[in-house]
């Protein structure tokens, strides 16, 4: 689907142009987006826009790294939005000149039908151009990243406080979920941040010099979003290392007590082997008080052993 908006020289809004109309018309500029555009239409990238082909290329395959490309009398953009439900990355381009601005995505982007719909009310005109487009959009793409941090971040506050008394087990398989999707936030907001810092020490965008303040507010954004990612994902190591310390000790602990438990043992059972032999010549065999006293025996090495490793400190 194509969808247009023109600017005329009297600042009117004018929808649904046809494309070629708008290349060969004398508008102040315009905006096409090609939103899940259909092969048909992406040919029109080629003709009548006449872009590059290497950015026509960018654009058909999916997923490129966040970047920018200066052309002749244009710049193109790769950036990347996110799936909330689903924390996907999903490419955005854009064709930014002084005189128009198009948006190229394979799937629906709720940021740019934002934009698409204030803009189309036609309220201040004037103060829209192809570069304030760019801005809001890009803009809102970051301002959807932060519920996404946030959210990960109540994950690793409810993993860390373990408020319902879930298994360690349980703890542990969403910690790698949440680092996994912190790694996946990591590989959008990084490059993101890259290109923002490109744009704002630009020299070339001149359209958008008078708006530089704007998109480094936007660079300070991804700043803090980077910041925020990196010390939840050193959260969730020192999550990690200190559920794996607890089972350790744990571990441990049982060990201690299987041990000293099976010591104890150990001389009761040779006694009980001792006598247990068949043996026909062994004279505590015909004790007539033999069995109680080799009971009390047991009773009196074990109760001597407890108390010894009880003061030994095993028991703490």
């Amino acid at each position: 689907m194509i969808r247009t908006i023109a600017i005329n020289q009297n600042y009117e809004l004018i929808k649904d142009v046809e494309v070629s109309k708008l290349v060969k018309g004398e508008f102040r500029w315009y905006w096409i987006d090609f939103q899940e555009p259909s092969e048909e239409e992406t040919d029109m990238l080629r003709e009548p826009l006449d872009f590059h082909p290497l950015a026509i290329e960018d654009c058909i395959h999916t997923l490129q790294r966040p970047k920018l490309d200066y052309y002749d009398d244009y710049a193109f953009f790769v950036t990347q939005s996110l799936n909330p439900q689903t924390i996907t990355r999903e490419e955005v381009d854009f064709f930014l000149s002084k005189h128009y601005i198009i948006t190229f995505h394979h799937r629906p982007c709720s940021e740019i039908d934002e934009v698409w719909n204030r803009f189309s009310l036609g309220k201040a005109v004037k103060k829209w151009d192809p570069s304030h487009v760019l801005y809001n959009v890009l803009d809102k793409m970051v301002d959807n990243y932060f519920p996404l941090v946030y959210q990960i971040e109540d994950t690793l506050n409810e993993i860390d406080e373990n408020s319902k008394g879930r298994s360690m087990e349980a703890l542990l398989e969403d910690l790698f979920d949440a680092r996994h999707d912190l790694l996946s936030l990591r590989h959008t907001i990084t490059p993101m941040r890259d290109l923002l810092y490109r744009i704002i020490n630009s020299q070339r965008l001149t359209s958008i010099q008078g708006r530089i303040a704007y998109f480094s507010d936007i660079y300070d954004h991804l700043l803090k979003l980077s910041e925020m990612i990196e010390a939840n994902r050193e959260l969730t190591t020192d999550i990690r290392d200190s559920y794996i310390s607890i089972n350790s000790h744990q571990t441990n602990h049982v060990m201690k007590v299987l041990t000293v438990i099976t010591t104890i043992f150990m001389p009761i059972t040779f006694i009980a082997g001792l006598y247990g032999m068949n043996f026909h010549y062994m004279p505590e065999l015909t004790l007539k008080y033999g069995y109680f006293g080799a009971l009390f025996l047991m009773a009196l090495i074990s109760l001597g052993m407890y108390l010894w490793f009880k003061k030994k400190g095993w028991f703490r």
